[in-house]
């Protein structure tokens, strides 16, 4: 339900009803529209306000920045294995030099010799490493992810997603965003 919102478009942050996000990243933001739709179908509450109203000719409302879900929704216990999660798991770095460059992914033990596409055989690589080992297995390209790769939990890509924040972040979400990360004594 992520719709694709410009920092000029009024974007709406969605909590579940626990008041946590649905989602860290990508952030779990609706248009203002969208938010407006579901406050009129009793599907959400508005916790915070923009300074900023729409009006027809026969009703006004505060554009929402912030709404929660009346119904909880569950959050999967296993992320999806898409691409985009796996560079999220490798932090969006290349995991044989390091580079956040043209990023695809590699089968560490590549199809052609049994390798399966499962979060345990594939890992976020520049084009340039994924051309440099190629065809070969690790020890025959002498090429070694930085870790070893795995199946994320949903917590641990949130965590993860947390460290690439994105470029609009309205003042109104922080005290909803990272109230539950872990305090510095």
């Amino acid at each position: 339900m992520n719709a694709h919102v410009s920092q000029g478009g009024w974007p709406v942050l969605v909590l579940n009803a626990d008041f946590r996000p649905l989602s860290y990243y990508p952030l779990s933001l609706w248009s203002w529209q969208d938010a407006i739709k579901a406050v009129f179908l009793d599907r959400v509450n508005i916790v915070e306000y923009y300074d900023r109203a729409v009006r027809s000719p026969s009703f006004e409302i505060q554009l929402p920045s912030v709404v929660s879900l009346k119904s909880f929704v569950k959050p999967t216990t296993h992320p999806a294995f898409t691409r985009f999660n796996v560079f999220l798991r490798d932090r969006f770095v290349c995991q044989y030099c390091l580079s956040g460059d043209d990023l695809t992914f590699d089968h560490i033990i590549p199809r052609s010799k049994g390798g399966q596409t499962t979060w345990e055989n594939v890992v976020a690589a520049c084009s340039p490493c994924n051309l440099r080992k190629g065809n070969l297995t690790p020890q025959q390209a002498r090429m070694f992810p930085r870790q070893t790769p795995y199946a994320p939990t949903v917590h641990q890509l949130h965590r993860n997603g947390r460290l690439f924040p994105p470029n609009y972040l309205h003042e109104s979400w922080l005290d909803y965003l990272y109230w539950d990360t872990e305090l510095d004594p």
